[in-house]
């Protein structure tokens, strides 16, 4: 009679890297889980040791994700994976890096040096028309966009959003971005800004990390 599991390897991303790396008592789990990574080459899977089933998207778990991969972000190119994915062991990990070798060589290699940030625009329909609001956000978009390497437009959330935009900026250029940001929004003060990141470049990855779920051995 085939055991139970009673750990799995969870992913928060993978990166080039040629030796071991370790992060700290930064995962999922209480306490939090030893960070490492798992190798295939010059690719890394940044993984932590936890329970065999997939972790409920909690706050703390949510946080925990993100947690790790902001502090990988600080020396490393990362492609993020969503919450979520879990392995049974190093070998399907190493499967996974050798089965998307050439993917995930070419978008690392496009995200080099670069950072995701965020900018939401408001309108408050007291203080300013709706078509005026539009025109002023994308005067912003246009402003912020010769200091990005790419943008994406999502959709806006709620009625009062009429920007919603992800930056793939260039590290050296995260000040310059800051700045401008800054200026437009004194320019256009009628308009409530939010401004979030950085975060892992999860807008400007052509692949997803998944697997489809295979049967318990």
């Amino acid at each position: 009679m085939a055991m139970a599991r009673t750990s799995s390897l969870y992913l928060y991303g993978v990166l080039r890297a040629k030796q071991e790396l370790r992060f700290g008592a930064l995962g999922l789990g209480t306490p939090p889980a030893e960070v490492v990574t798992v190798h295939d080459g010059e690719l890394a899977a940044v993984v932590s040791e936890g329970s065999a089933a997939v972790p409920d998207p909690t706050r703390d778990h949510l946080l925990a994700h993100h947690r790790v991969q902001e502090a990988v972000m600080r020396e490393h190119t990362l492609l993020p994976a969503a919450f979520g994915l879990t392995f049974r062991g190093h070998e399907e990990v190493v499967e996974l890096l050798r089965s998307a070798r050439d993917a995930f060589t070419g978008v690392l290699a496009k995200l080099e040096g670069h950072i995701e940030l965020g900018v939401k625009v408001l309108w408050d329909e007291d203080v300013i028309a709706r078509e005026a609001a539009r025109h002023d956000a994308q005067t912003l978009l246009e402003s912020l966009r010769p200091l990005a390497t790419a943008v994406r437009e999502v959709r806006p959330l709620g009625e009062r959003m009429i920007l919603n935009a992800a930056f793939l900026v260039a590290r050296e250029h995260e000040a310059a971005f800051d700045a401008k940001l800054r200026s437009l929004a004194a320019r256009f003060e009628l308009l409530t800004l939010q401004y979030t990141g950085p975060w892992a470049p999860y807008h400007f990855t052509d692949i997803v990390l998944r697997r489809e779920p295979t049967p318990e051995r």
